[in-house]
C-alpha cells in the first residue's frame, strides 16, 4: 500500500448511523482501491462512531469526532487530514457508483480537475435520474448554476489555494467551484461517466443561502470575468422582469 494514496474521499457526518454504512460499503466495493477515506464527524451521539471504528479496522479510514461549525467546517477539517493526491467529497447519504473507478483511472494531470456526472435519488422513493446539476460545465454554465461537487475529483493543490468559506452555510461548494472554474491554472476534463448516486433530499438541496445569493454577482465578476458577469446579469434581469 502506498504511503500517499491516490484519492482521499472526505465525508462530513453527524448522526449518520442510518446512512454511513452503505456509503462506506459503496467505497469499499470500488475496483479502484488506492483510496483513503477521511471522515470528519461533528460529535455524533448515535452509532456513527462505532461504525467508523469498525470500518477503520478493515480499510484505510481515518476519522475525528468533535463539535464543528457545520458541514463546510467539517470538510475543511477533512481536507487538513487528507493525504491523497486527489480530493473527492461525498455525503453520508450518497453512494459511489462503479463509474467512479472509471473516472479515477483517467487521473494523470495534477493541474487538472476531472469530473463526471451524478445520478439523483429521493428519499420518497422516486426513480433515480440524471440530475440538472450535472454534465459539462463552461464558465457561463457555472455562473448560472452549481455543479454537484460529488461529481468532481480535485487535485489536492486546489485546497492549498482555496477552502470552503464558512460565511456560506449551504452554498460554499458553489462559491469554491466558481473560483476553481475561473482559475486558468487548472484545466477541466469532463467524462460523461456516472460516478455518484446523489441524495436530492439532502441539506443543500432544500435550504436557501441568502448571503451567498447576495454575494454571487460579485463572486462571478471577480472570478469568471466581465463577459460572463454581464451575460449572467442580463439573464437575471430578464428573469426578474418576467416574474414582475
Amino acid at each position: 500500500m502506498n504511503a500517499k494514496p491516490a484519492i482521499s474521499i472526505i465525508i462530513a457526518t453527524y448522526n449518520a448511523e442510518k446512512d454511513i454504512r452503505e456509503c462506506l460499503a459503496s467505497i469499499a466495493a470500488q475496483p479502484f482501491k488506492d483510496i483513503e477515506v477521511v471522515v470528519a464527524d461533528g460529535g455524533s451521539s448515535d452509532g456513527t462512531v462505532a461504525i467508523l471504528k469498525e470500518y477503520a479496522s478493515q480499510y484505510r479510514l481515518i476519522w475525528t469526532s468533535e463539535k464543528d461549525k457545520g458541514i463546510y467546517d467539517a470538510l475543511n477539517k477533512g481536507v487538513a487530514m487528507a493525504s491523497g493526491k486527489w480530493i473527492h467529497f461525498l455525503g453520508a447519504d450518497d453512494r459511489l457508483l462503479p463509474g467512479f473507478s472509471e473516472l479515477a483511472a483517467q487521473l494523470q494531470d495534477e493541474n487538472a480537475v476531472y469530473y463526471g456526472i451524478t445520478k439523483e435519488y429521493h428519499n420518497d422513493g422516486r426513480k433515480e435520474l440524471t440530475g440538472l446539476l450535472t454534465g459539462k460545465f463552461s464558465r457561463y454554465r457555472m455562473a448560472k448554476g452549481c455543479i454537484n461537487h460529488q461529481a468532481i475529483l480535485y487535485p489536492a493543490s486546489v485546497f492549498q489555494k482555496y477552502s470552503y468559506n464558512l460565511r456560506y452555510q449551504v452554498y460554499s461548494d458553489y462559491d469554491l467551484n466558481i473560483r476553481v472554474w475561473g482559475d486558468n491554472g487548472y484545466k477541466k476534463h469532463f467524462y460523461p461517466i456516472p460516478v455518484v448516486s446523489y441524495n436530492m433530499s439532502g441539506f443543500s438541496a432544500n435550504n436557501p443561502d441568502k448571503l451567498f445569493l447576495e454575494d454571487k454577482p460579485a463572486i462571478i465578476r471577480e472570478n469568471l470575468g466581465w463577459i460572463v458577469y454581464f451575460r449572467f446579469m442580463l439573464k437575471e434581469w430578464k428573469r426578474r422582469r418576467k416574474e414582475a
